[in-house]
């Protein structure tokens, strides 16, 4: 069964914001990239970030692509929204934790991915855009509309997509048809055990296997393998809470 439903001055075929929604992007395409031999998860991003070989935090050297995704590398809040740092910035900002003991949600671990990424695709004639595009996006069947640009022309990481519902929901669609291929990224860490790789996990009173993305004023992308459903929600609510919308959806 598929239904949509829209009012409040949004219509099926306008693209809309998915502000940090864009995150879940990332996590699957990280494990398409491990799989393409590009990187890997627990690898040390300072040995491609050659910036922090030289930084006087030695801790930077422990930082792996995995604890940027799942957002426990150290960096504290910020980077977010009209926020977001170029990578040189970014790149450049220093540590507020040790890495892999605190989750701190923000913007700054993900433009650092981004950083690392476009630079492990240059030798392949490719930036990340590029790639998400190539090995997730078309494959999902999925158009951007637009996509917000920072200052230099580059597109951002943590934010910044837009899509329109049926975009969105042919995505979730994707990932839950290949939820066992992108498995490491519903899986929790010791220091939150409800975040995976961009993805939000452990609902209470939903199935185990129940995830979503989620973006600021409403935005959810909700997955639910095991009774194979897949729902968008777009809003502009600053109060809305994603389980009581994920309750009431399996009461339905």
């Amino acid at each position: 069964m598929r239904e949509e439903v829209y009012d409040n001055g949004f219509a099926a075929g306008e693209g809309h914001a998915l502000y940090s929604g864009t995150k879940s992007f990332w996590g699957p395409l990280a494990i398409r990239a491990e799989h393409d031999g590009i990187l890997r998860l627990d690898e040390p991003v300072a040995e491609t970030i050659v910036e922090w070989q030289r930084d006087p935090d030695a801790r930077k050297r422990g930082i792996t692509a995995r604890m940027l995704l799942t957002l426990t590398a150290g960096f504290g809040f910020g980077g977010l929204g009209m926020s977001v740092p170029l990578y040189d910035a970014a790149i450049a900002t220093p540590l507020k934790n040790e890495p892999g003991t605190t989750f701190t949600y923000g913007g700054i671990p993900l433009q650092i991915f981004g950083a690392f990424l476009d630079r492990k695709l240059a030798a392949h004639n490719m930036n990340a855009h590029d790639y998400l595009r190539e090995r997730l996006l078309r494959p999902a069947g999925v158009e951007i509309v637009k996509w917000r640009s920072l200052k230099d022309g580059t597109r951002s990481f943590p934010t910044g997509a837009f899509l329109t519902a049926r975009a969105w929901l042919a995505y979730g669609s994707y990932i839950a048809a290949h939820h066992e291929e992108f498995s490491a990224a519903f899986r929790g860490t010791s220091a939150n055990s409800r975040y995976g790789l961009g993805w939000w996990l452990g609902v209470k009173g939903a199935p185990a296997d129940a995830v979503y993305a989620s973006g600021s004023g409403g935005q959810g992308l909700y997955v639910i393998p095991s009774l194979d459903l897949v729902a968008v929600h777009f809003g502009k609510s600053a109060s809305y809470k994603h389980p009581a919308f994920l309750r009431a959806l399996l009461t339905l």
